[in-house]
C-alpha cells in the first residue's frame, strides 16, 4: 500500500493520488465484502472498515448520453462495474454505445489531472 493510502490522506485525495501512480482503486468493507464508490469513510451499509482494492477494470453501460455543442459532442455514461458499483465516466473514443455493451476502464491524463474513462471491450461495437 502507497503511503497516501494510511488514514492521514482523506478518501478523496487518496484516490486522486492512486490514479496519479496509474492504479484504479475502489474501497471494500472488511466485514462485509461490499464495494464502494464514490470514497468515503463509511460505506452505505454503516460499515467503517474499509480498504482499498484494485478495481478489476471492466464494466456494462448502464445509461450513456450524448452532449453536443458547436465545439464537439462528447457522451456522459453511467457504468456499472463488476464489483457491483456504479461509476460516472465517459467513452472518449465513440461517440455513443449500445447499453449493455461491456466496457474496460483505463486511466487517462487529462487538464485536471488523471481520470478513469472506458472503452468498448473486444468484440462490443455500437
Amino acid at each position: 500500500m502507497s503511503a497516501f493510502g494510511s488514514r492521514e490522506a482523506g478518501p478523496q485525495a487518496t484516490y486522486e493520488n492512486y490514479l496519479a501512480e496509474g492504479r484504479f482503486m475502489i474501497q471494500r468493507a472488511r466485514s462485509t465484502g461490499e464495494y464502494v464508490f464514490w470514497p468515503r469513510v463509511a460505506a452505505p451499509s454503516g460499515a467503517t472498515d474499509l480498504e482499498w482494492v484494485e478495481a478489476g477494470g471492466g464494466g456494462t453501460i448502464y445509461a450513456i448520453t450524448v452532449n453536443r455543442s458547436r465545439s464537439g459532442s462528447w457522451n456522459v455514461a453511467l457504468i456499472d462495474l463488476d464489483e457491483g458499483v456504479r461509476m460516472m465516466s465517459t467513452l472518449p473514443d465513440v461517440e455513443t454505445a449500445t447499453i449493455g455493451a461491456r466496457v474496460a476502464a483505463r486511466i487517462e491524463t487529462a487538464p485536471n489531472g488523471p481520470r478513469v474513462v472506458f472503452d468498448l471491450a473486444e468484440g462490443d461495437d455500437t
